[in-house]
């Protein structure tokens, strides 16, 4: 019996309209799961929690046992919409208008996992033998949130029960402005620190019996952005510091404050490990000469995917779909890839991300369209010639 043709259009306004603000609570998932199972998929739906956490289900689908297994990873979760009076369109309608599909996720990314959804189902139709290799997917309902019960600990299942991936697509938004501009290789680490500098609290006009702690953070903050981390490499661009949030918590006039907080975070390449980094910024912290305590929290490390069968895969793909070889880049923020690149390797390809999480989130119908044929070009190119 043929498998399901799928619609990548219809199948991003089902997806769509599930309002599945982080975390998604499964019932886009269900839908998933039902399609691929109709598509002969084995489905396990992974609900995973901890304490002080929201309970978050994740999937992860396969069809075939033997390798290479060629895993789609992706998310249903979305961010908030903001004042839904601001946008032109209901943004959970998935309405369609000026040749574009509208609504929050359609570019990150509920279309692009439509659109690898309908790809398989082409593929599996035009097989004339048995599969060879394995397609499969992983997505979470938590990759816009904390990321604590999600793709990382679907990884951790996987590895339990003797389940491997040999390659991985992200699909992700990587085009800045055009489909068939970018595949993202790697991405930069992401390192928060939380600074803390005690006063002594007491009335302005007898600062000789209190301490005023802004000045101590001040000269601690300018010392973290004296100079450059690096200049960055032939791979990535480079490290960067930005000082994100400060907070003294007094609303008083004539009262100097107790403590003085701030918060920082640092897109780092692959000129630092984590440990090294933390190293040069408490160096540079220690330059100021005044006391703080420092917390730090390390939301991702930098990776590089070395060029190989993955990387090639996609970009021919790209280059036998739309006629132009796409760049193989390393920008922009941290993805759900920062996880799965030590299971295997991984890229991430995707359709135009210019108005994610923005009011007004659309894309190209012919887009979707098209990402699809690229996505069903990279199947046949790892399956069919998987070395």
């Amino acid at each position: 019996m043929p498998a399901p043709k799928i619609d990548p259009i219809l199948l991003s306004q089902d997806l769509i309209r599930f309002q599945s603000i982080t975390p998604d609570t499964g019932d886009a998932l269900d839908l998933l799961s039902d399609i691929l199972s109709e598509l002969g998929f084995t489905c396990h739906k992974l609900t995973f929690e901890e304490e002080g956490t929201d309970p978050v289900p994740n999937l992860y689908a396969r069809i075939g046992t033997a390798a290479p297994n060629l895993c789609f990873a992706g998310h249903t979760d979305v961010v908030p919409v903001g004042d839904t009076h601001n946008w032109t369109v209901d943004p959970f309608a998935a309405e369609i208008k000026d040749g574009q599909l509208w609504g929050r996720g359609a570019a990150d990314m509920k279309a692009a996992i439509a659109a690898f959804v309908a790809a398989v189902s082409r593929y599996l139709n035009a097989l004339e033998s048995p599969l060879q290799g394995s397609i499969s997917f992983l997505i979470t309902g938590d990759e816009e949130g904390p990321a604590i019960n999600g793709t990382k600990k679907v990884l951790e299942w996987m590895l339990e029960q003797g389940q491997k991936i040999d390659f991985c697509l992200v699909g992700e938004p990587t085009n800045p402005n055009e489909l068939g501009q970018m595949v993202k290789i790697g991405r930069r680490g992401s390192l928060h620190g939380l600074l803390n500098i005690q006063g002594i609290q007491g009335h302005v006009a007898y600062p000789h019996m209190a301490h005023n702690p802004i000045p101590d953070l001040v000269k601690v903050l300018a010392e973290l952005n004296k100079e450059p981390l690096d200049n960055g490499n032939a791979q990535f661009q480079p490290s960067n510091l930005e000082i994100i949030n400060i907070d003294i918590g007094n609303d008083s006039h004539n009262v100097i404050p107790a403590c003085a907080k701030a918060r920082f975070n640092v897109r780092f390449n692959n000129e630092f490990t984590p440990e090294a980094l933390k190293a040069e910024l408490t160096r540079r912290m220690n330059r100021a000469c005044v006391p703080y305590e420092i917390n730090w929290w390390l939301s991702g490390d930098s990776f590089l995917t070395p060029a190989g069968p993955l990387s090639d895969a996609v970009a021919t793909a790209v280059e036998k779909t739309l006629g132009q070889r796409p760049e193989l880049s390393t920008t922009g923020g941290t993805s759900d890839a920062r996880f799965i690149k030590d299971m295997c390797p991984v890229v991430e390809f995707g359709l135009v991300g210019a108005t994610m999480h923005k009011i007004d989130e659309h894309v190209a119908v012919s887009d979707v369209i098209t990402l699809s044929t690229i996505y069903e070009n990279i199947i046949k190119i790892l399956l069919q010639n998987p070395n």
